[in-house]
């Protein structure tokens, strides 16, 4: 989480932001409520919102960069909407088309997030290489966020060197969220692919999918199976997706049916 000294000087950014008379880019976009926005997910990253749009893996990095570096989101936030870009931590330039920019009418989501999840999503396949060795039903969902896409926002966006996806579909479910636990001890993320319509909501499909990226907040409990004493195991954790946070307490083979695989970065 961000010292109070890091949310103060995020901020005074936003003040900053508000004074200036540059003028914006984006001519569907409205200053007043951009302005306010921001400050609204400074004091609470859970207002970070994906509204109705499929979103869920750049809400979740989004999410994280400003529980971890709430001036760099505003820097992101003002450049964008004055500039039309900004510099990731590697210094790439990450900008959204003009075609972007000129998008006007109801976005189904808060002003700020479409902004810059928005220019995230449209940015995928620009910057990052396709991971040509990624499972083939991964690869071939589309409009999904990718796994490769996740690690490069994590590099990218959110500063972490060190970032792997491990995939979980056929096994390792529980090393890796224990691994994914270890990490966010020690002051790094991680990010599960799931099946969201079995684990969130329940209203699985007949056949589970992976469809949806939360971050992973941490408060996780694993007591393994054991069948010969009859225990089936049981897995609970918190994480955040859809503007909230949520708790997951399944059955061991149910939460790994919906556990595809996770991004960790430290």
């Amino acid at each position: 989480m961000a010292t109070s000294i890091a949310v103060q000087q995020a901020l005074s950014a936003i003040a900053e932001f508000e004074q200036s008379t540059f003028p914006s880019l984006w001519p569907g976009l409205d200053k007043e409520q951009i302005i306010a926005e921001m400050r609204s997910r400074i004091h609470n990253p859970f207002n970070i919102s994906q509204g109705s749009q499929p979103f869920c893996g750049p809400a979740a990095i989004l999410f994280e960069l400003v529980r971890k570096n709430p001036l760099y989101y505003v820097q992101i936030c003002r450049n964008l909407f004055q500039i039309g870009g900004f510099h990731s931590q590697s210094q790439k330039w990450i900008a959204p088309s003009p075609r972007l920019l000129e998008t006007t009418g109801k976005f189904q989501m808060p002003q700020a997030d479409w902004m810059v999840l928005s220019t995230l999503r449209e940015s995928e396949n620009l910057i990052f290489p396709v991971e040509p060795n990624a499972p083939k039903i991964i690869r071939n969902i589309s409009g999904m966020t990718k796994p490769w896409e996740m690690v490069g926002w994590a590099r990218e966006i959110l500063g972490y060197s060190d970032v792997k996806y491990h995939h979980s579909y056929i096994f390792g479910d529980v090393s890796a969220l224990q691994r994914a636990a270890d990490t966010i001890n020690a002051g790094g993320v991680a990010f599960p692919l799931i099946s969201a319509e079995g684990m969130l909501t329940n209203k699985p499909s007949i056949v589970p999918f992976p469809s949806h990226w939360v971050a992973l907040l941490g408060n996780i409990t694993i007591q393994q199976a054991n069948f010969s004493r009859g225990d089936r195991g049981r897995i609970s954790c918190d994480l955040y997706t859809w503007a909230k946070q949520m708790r997951v307490d399944l059955v061991q083979k149910t939460f790994e049916d919906y556990f595809w695989g996770i991004v960790i970065a430290k």
